[in-house]
């Protein structure tokens, strides 16, 4: 009988440490998920981001980076609510991180400087490029970084810097995504191949599929220059990607997708998401007054997908 209380009060013991150190390990993943919001001092500014990563930091196992920019008035917190990437970096074991523009107030309202876009960060020419150029140097030194996948992804203003950033800094991206968004007609090849995923939606009026002026309303925030048509983006990646002229199309009951026949290790393709406007498709809304996104296409797991191959 002793025996039979003396081994079940150690079977419950350990029960006990086993739920406690479960308990613990799932509150320091929280902890860990709630203070990784950080600054980095760039140009005199202190600029701000929100990093996620939930393994164990000083690992020997290099681990990809995803860079995700938020749109035109956003910051970190929306991208990070919005897309949905912190929870895909928690199953599949990358780090993602969330920068934050530039504005007149602190952590809302922040903009890119894109170029032709948009705000305060382009009427300021704020050096946007140099900000991410450096924060990966920080987060490299943070983090078990695989440099060789380092990715970007962003909304809107945040979708043209990911271009701008690909255009400027080809060698440090191993793919793009940007959501929609658009390139302007003067962007000049960057000399590096760069794999790129483009997705827009087809019931956008901020950023028309079809180009022409900006609308929405946030027009006021560009320079004024006309937006090529969405296609625009995948005909200047293929270029630069060395792929063929014209890409495969595919029909699809709630997208239709062009891929593009590029050489080994390069992708060019792109999205246009039937029942989407100027949002993150699968996502939430950015805002309350935002467009609803498509719930018949994820965004971030068409994006994650392409990631991993390149």
């Amino acid at each position: 009988m002793r025996s039979i209380i003396r081994t079940s009060l150690t079977a419950l013991v350990v029960l006990s440490l086993s739920k406690a150190t479960l308990a613990a390990t799932a509150t320091d993943s929280r902890e860990s998920a709630r203070i990784q919001r950080q600054s980095l001092w760039y140009d005199g500014v202190e600029r701000g981001y929100i990093a996620r990563f939930f393994a164990d930091r000083n690992s020997h196992v290099r681990v990809p980076l995803v860079l995700v920019l938020h749109g035109g008035g956003g910051n970190a917190s929306i991208a990070e609510r919005m897309t949905g990437f912190t929870e895909k970096s928690r199953t599949e074991g990358f780090v993602v991180v969330y920068p934050e523009g530039s504005g007149r107030f602190k952590n809302k309202l922040l903009t890119w400087n894109a170029g032709h876009c948009c705000g305060y960060a382009m009427d300021n020419r704020i050096d946007d490029v140099g900000f991410i150029d450096a924060l990966i140097d920080e987060l490299i030194e943070t983090y078990p970084i695989d440099p060789a996948r380092i990715y970007v992804t962003g909304m809107s203003n945040g979708a043209m810097m990911s271009h701008s950033l690909a255009l400027a800094l080809p060698g440090r991206f191993a793919a793009i995504a940007p959501v929609v968004g658009t390139l302007f007609g003067d962007e000049i090849d960057p000399g590096s191949p760069v794999s790129a995923l483009m997705i827009n939606g087809l019931r956008d009026e901020s950023v028309p599929f079809e180009g022409g002026p900006p609308g929405g309303r946030f027009s006021h925030a560009w320079d004024g220059t006309p937006a090529k048509p969405a296609m625009l983006q995948a005909v200047f990646w293929a270029a630069v990607d060395d792929c063929s002229v014209a890409p495969a199309r595919h029909e699809r009951s709630t997208f239709t997708q062009w891929q593009y026949s590029c050489p080994a290790g390069r992708a060019v393709e792109l999205y246009m998401v039937h029942d989407n406007g100027h949002a993150w498709p699968g996502g939430q809304k950015g805002n309350r007054g935002g467009d609803e996104p498509s719930s018949s296409f994820d965004a971030t797991d068409v994006i994650w997908r392409f990631f991993k191959d390149h």
